[in-house]
């Protein structure tokens, strides 16, 4: 099994893997109304969400390190690129996780105090989690989009998937960098059937291309030289 073989089966894997790991992350109860009260009754699903998001985090660093020799055979600079907004996306997964601590700490002070200054916790709780949703949801969407712009671009390039793959993809992350500007300014929300739908294409493609590149791998022209 050469290289790139394997390169393509770690690739699709970690793809499934961070999926997984991405939905495990997260904490529904963080919708509710009175999420300061219950993550702390919830203590132990709060930091096992916090454990997946830092291994999702770890797996996206994993993706970032495994593409950029293979980009780099096309172009050097655009491998860079990949590369440096693939390693910024993933740097504000871990900065996530600080900030979920943080709301499970000003729950269990909130509960143990008995809500002497109820106000005084609520605008912290809010403070810190809209800043997560921005940190997950705009922080590290927007330059991973960005490094699957790149990403998609070159493999349809470089012939390594099939071509319909590569626009796909390339779509996909389109209507993601859509959405996630939207949200940015404020015009969507993140539990709304709008948001989900504009995210769904590229979710389905990372599944449908985690199967093909294990079952058939990338294509062996990533070793021509003349596609640079």
């Amino acid at each position: 099994m050469n290289s790139n073989r394997k390169a393509a089966i770690a690739f699709g894997i970690l793809l499934i893997i961070g999926i997984v790991f991405g939905i495990l992350s997260s904490v529904p109860a963080l919708e509710q109304s009175d999420y300061l009260i219950k993550l702390s009754s919830i203590k132990m699903q709060v930091l096992m969400a916090a454990f997946f998001q830092f291994t999702m985090a770890t797996v996206y660093v994993w993706i970032a390190v495994l593409l950029y020799p293979i980009i780099k055979k096309y172009n050097e600079g655009i491998a860079l690129g990949y590369f440096g907004f693939r390693i910024i996306g993933a740097a504000f997964l871990f900065v996530g996780i600080v900030s979920l601590l943080l709301l499970l700490f000003i729950s269990e002070r909130f509960v143990i105090e008995g809500q002497p200054n109820p106000s005084y916790f609520q605008t912290i709780g809010e403070l810190l989690r809209v800043g997560r949703d921005w940190m997950n949801h705009i922080g590290m969407i927007l330059p991973w989009s960005l490094g699957g712009l790149i990403l998609y671009f070159s493999s349809f390039r470089m012939k390594l998937i099939p071509k319909w793959l590569s626009v796909w993809g390339f779509i996909g992350s389109i209507f993601t960098l859509i959405a996630t500007f939207l949200l940015m300014f404020n015009l969507i929300k993140i539990v709304t059937p709008s948001y989900f739908i504009m995210n769904t294409p590229l979710a389905i493609f990372e599944l449908v291309l985690a199967v093909y590149l294990i079952i058939k791998g990338f294509n062996p022209i990533v070793n021509d030289s003349n596609n640079k």
